[in-house]
């Protein structure tokens, strides 16, 4: 079992609320989405693992079930080619669960046009592999999210 805690403080609003039809569908996969407090803020693993994958605007850590998960900053952000996002870690590095991984600030991302809405993917998951999804109510970082079966 993999818990899968916020990487990020703000609002838990759930998958169907993001502004994007491949993750608000869950093509990506099965989760839930972060609306982030407008304030600069460190972005940290939701689990412990290792850093597979690692741009500006999302991460990917995977941990020792073999279990990847998505955090994905915003929406559309790939568009600001990293700027306002500072990289804390490399590809490659080994991370515990709320370990700063990036720095940000979604009220700059919001000035951008962009929205800061945040999805947090169980990678290659089933929608009943997770479970005591969170998709409403604040959250702080290392508030659990889901369970992952």
């Amino acid at each position: 079992m993999t818990t899968v805690t916020s990487p990020l403080a703000g609002r838990a609003v759930g998958l169907a609320a993001v502004p994007d039809p491949v993750f608000a569908g869950a093509m990506v996969g099965p989760g839930t989405a972060i609306d982030p407090a407008r304030e600069p803020s460190e972005v940290v693993s939701p689990v412990d693992g290792v850093v597979v994958s690692l741009h500006p605007h999302a991460f990917v850590v995977v941990d020792g079930e073999g279990h990847g998960v998505l955090t994905h900053l915003g929406i559309d952000t790939v568009q600001l080619n990293g700027q306002g996002f500072e990289l804390l870690v490399n590809k490659g590095d080994t991370v515990t669960r709320g370990q700063a991984v990036v720095r940000w600030n979604p009220a700059e991302v919001e000035a951008a046009g962009k929205s800061p809405v945040c999805p947090v993917v169980a990678l290659e998951a089933t929608a009943d592999s997770l479970s005591d999804v969170n998709e409403a109510g604040d959250v702080k970082a290392g508030d659990v999210l889901f369970s992952w079966s």
